[in-house]
């Protein structure tokens, strides 16, 4: 049982952030589900539509350290690589 103040606090603080955390954790995986099932769909407009949208909030979620940036980076790219290739399917 926490008795000193100090981690009263601090066992407070954790159980806010780790709420926190978990909430934009989960809208950024609602937004890149989203976007990979238009892309396994095969739908390039939703897709492209949808990748500005996807790629902000990876951003934030970097921004708010609940992701690393290298693997926020990794994705947007990953993502980006197979709307592109969607659009040029398409196109041609």
């Amino acid at each position: 049982m926490i008795r000193h103040k100090s981690a009263i606090k601090r066992n407070k603080q954790s159980i806010a952030t780790r709420a926190r955390n978990r909430n934009n954790m989960s809208q950024l995986k609602t937004q890149v589900k989203k976007l990979r099932s238009a892309i396994e769909a095969g739908d390039a407009e939703t897709a492209s539509k949808l990748l500005p949208d996807t790629v902000a909030g990876v951003d934030k979620a970097a921004k708010k350290g609940v992701i690393h940036d290298n693997a926020a980076h990794r994705t947007k790219s990953r993502l980006a690589r197979k709307v592109n290739a969607l659009a040029e399917a398409k196109a041609s």
